[in-house]
């Protein structure tokens, strides 16, 4: 397991600030897709600060709670593909660790035929295992990063 980095609320704050700054203005996108757990609170963060009121939710399943991964990205929910037909979306998680779940997510959009942004607040490059990257991101790492909303667990 890799060393593990605790970000504390004012961290988060400031790291959602830098992801608004790099991602452009709200107007480019008709909607914010968040997937969940780990992307819900950034996203709803980043909504605010970008004015964006249209938000999805995908709820996705590829790690445990320890870090370790199933064979596949399993989707226990995902919007229905006429929400997304024709729309400027933008995907936010909190981490890019492997890609793989960005990936399903976003082949999943663009099957529907939407339009993905792809928005993380740390990417990790060094274990991405997928050809596509995030659009922004805040901070890169190669850190198991612990956010606070993961507290107590």
């Amino acid at each position: 397991m890799p060393v593990k980095v605790h970000v504390t609320w004012s961290e988060l704050d400031e790291l959602v600030a830098r992801l608004a700054d790099e991602i452009g203005a709200a107007e480019e996108y008709d909607l914010l897709l968040a997937v969940t757990r780990g992307g819900l609170v950034p996203a709803g963060m980043l909504a605010y600060r970008l004015g964006i009121r249209e938000i999805l939710v995908a709820a996705v399943e590829y790690y445990d709670d320890e870090g370790d991964t199933r064979e596949e990205v399993l989707f226990h929910h995902f919007p229905d593909p006429s929400l997304l037909q024709g729309q400027r979306i933008l995907v936010v998680d909190e981490v890019w660790e492997t890609g793989a779940t960005m990936a399903a997510v976003v082949a999943r959009v663009r099957a529907a035929g939407g339009e993905p942004t792809i928005a993380v607040l740390h990417y990790k490059p060094g274990r991405s295992l997928v050809p596509e990257r995030p659009h922004a991101w805040a901070a890169t790492t190669e850190s198991w990063v612990v956010y606070p909303y993961k507290a107590g667990r």
